[in-house]
């Protein structure tokens, strides 16, 4: 077994309140739950790696962007209730 190395941190009020709420409701340690927070979080940074944006990702997100502004799109809510507006104001944006 591996010897544990103890650690001090500082966590604002709103996150130590939910840490006890949720440590309380499923009656677990700190411990046990800043530990699967961060081999969560370490599994997802294993995943999905940060890539940097090229060029071309920039340029997509530019012209969103300017799209979004002139109110060329469609909330989600309109997708998924399959809205005849939506579907008329759908507009592909080239690469």
């Amino acid at each position: 077994m591996r010897t544990p190395c103890k650690m001090t941190i500082s966590l604002s009020p709103k996150i130590a309140e939910e840490l006890e709420r949720v440590r309380k409701e499923e009656n677990r340690t700190r411990t046990e739950l800043v530990c699967e927070a961060l081999h969560t979080y370490f599994s997802f940074l294993r995943k999905f790696p940060e890539v940097p944006a090229s060029k071309a990702d920039l340029a997509v997100i530019r012209r969103g962007r300017e799209a979004f502004a002139r109110g060329e799109y469609v909330t989600l809510d309109q997708v998924l209730r399959g809205s005849s507006t939506a579907r008329r104001r759908l507009v592909r944006v080239r690469p």
